[in-house]
């Protein structure tokens, strides 16, 4: 994409979505973590169903904690992975009280420290909860940077500097959020919606959809 392409395709997802938000429900940088710890193969709406029970019962590092492994489980059976994620999260729970007074760390380096904590959390709880910067790329940023040609990279990691790079700075911190929910609900994987995608006429995508070639001459018109 182009300079200009990329202004227009930011101010028209700014302009679909204002003020984007995670879907993921939480009210602390604690639930949030956690939150996001759950949500690894899994989708926001059974780590909503299962954070809806646990947090009115515990939603602190030091309740969740005292819940153990075997209690923590019996709220969040229902996720996958949930053997493995309920290990890490009362691994990280543990290191919270001990290390952060049961704060989360607003660092890169501490936050990969915890146990099932990786970059892709990081980048989300950096950019969610303390308003970083940072560039969370999941499978959906992943499809729409390469599909449209907005960041085309052979691995995320490449995708998420290339991001970094070409988003101009008064898009960046919502530019997570409008990418996830562009590829969540219009750039999906299996037939994606461009008749009614807003940012249609800047995407480099090649002509595979019904009005391809009006895409080709509205390009051409931003590029004159």
């Amino acid at each position: 994409m182009t300079k200009k392409q990329i202004q227009i395709f930011f101010e028209r997802l700014r302009e679909q979505r204002p003020s984007p938000q995670t879907e993921l429900k939480y009210s602390s940088p604690f639930e949030l973590l956690i939150a996001v710890m759950l949500s690894a193969q899994a989708t926001d709406v059974s780590v909503n169903k299962a954070t809806d029970k646990l947090y009115p019962v515990a939603n602190t590092a030091e309740k969740i904690y005292n819940l153990g492994v075997d209690g923590l489980k019996e709220y969040i059976k229902t996720i996958g992975l949930y053997n493995a994620k309920a290990e890490n999260v009362i691994k990280t729970c543990k290191i919270l009280m001990e290390q952060f007074n049961g704060e989360v760390p607003s660092n890169r380096k501490d936050l990969e420290a915890l146990p099932g904590v990786g970059r892709k959390t990081a980048n989300v709880v950096l950019n969610t909860a303390f308003g970083q910067p940072t560039m969370a790329v999941d499978t959906h940023i992943f499809r729409v940077g390469n599909r449209t040609g907005l960041a085309v990279g052979k691995n995320v990691l490449e995708v998420e500097h290339r991001l970094i790079k070409v988003i101009p700075k008064e898009f960046i911190l919502d530019s997570h959020h409008w990418l996830i929910l562009h590829g969540r609900y219009c750039c999906i994987a299996r037939k994606p919606k461009c008749a009614e995608c807003v940012v249609a006429d800047v995407c480099n995508w090649p002509d595979r959809f019904e009005f391809g070639a009006q895409k080709q001459i509205a390009i051409k018109n931003i590029e004159a």
